[in-house]
């Protein structure tokens, strides 16, 4: 288990019911970053892997 799946784990146990949109999602990582800059690149990788993962199947 990577030490990430903890706050996986617990995001999915404190919010797994709830139904959010894209947009509320961009909003909360702009949020995260603005009030953590150090984590623009990986909240940028993992953005743009969200945003791509379906180009695969398309083609």
């Amino acid at each position: 288990m990577y030490f990430t799946d903890r706050g996986i784990e617990e995001l999915a146990d404190r919010r797994g019911g709830e139904e959010v949109s894209l947009g509320w999602l961009a909003e909360r990582l702009r949020e995260f970053v603005d009030l953590n800059p150090d984590f623009e690149i990986p909240v940028e990788r993992l953005a743009t892997w969200l945003a791509r993962l379906d180009e695969d199947e398309e083609e």
